[in-house]
């Protein structure tokens, strides 16, 4: 699973942050996670406390934000959700969409003390 080593990169950043900003402790970190980014939020959240043990993330809420997956269709310019069964444009039942949110995985915000 490599959600346990995309944990572990969280709190390789809480801790880089903590250095260049030096405060002692995490309260709260939001994240933002794509539909399309590939990566399961549950297992994020299963694998926080085991990841952030002994860290200056130790006991922090972990907030997770899901980003929906958006398409913006090359020949009629809608943008918005595709028709995800027939892989087309919803307006014009083109097939050039390109996926412009959805992929997203980032540390969005930390709140410390």
């Amino acid at each position: 699973m490599h959600e346990m080593a995309i944990t572990r990169s969280i709190i390789d950043i809480v801790e880089s942050e903590a250095k260049k900003n030096a405060f002692d402790r995490v309260l709260e970190i939001s994240l933002r996670v794509g539909e399309f980014s590939g990566l399961v939020p549950a297992c994020i959240e299963e694998f926080f406390p085991i990841a952030a043990k002994g860290t200056k993330a130790e006991g922090a809420r972990l907030k997770i934000e899901p980003v929906k997956a958006k398409f913006k269709c090359l020949d009629c310019d809608y943008e918005g959700e595709a028709d995800r069964i027939n892989h087309c444009c919803k307006n014009c039942g083109s097939t050039s969409v390109h996926m412009t949110a959805g992929r997203e995985f980032f540390v969005e915000n930390l709140v410390v003390e």
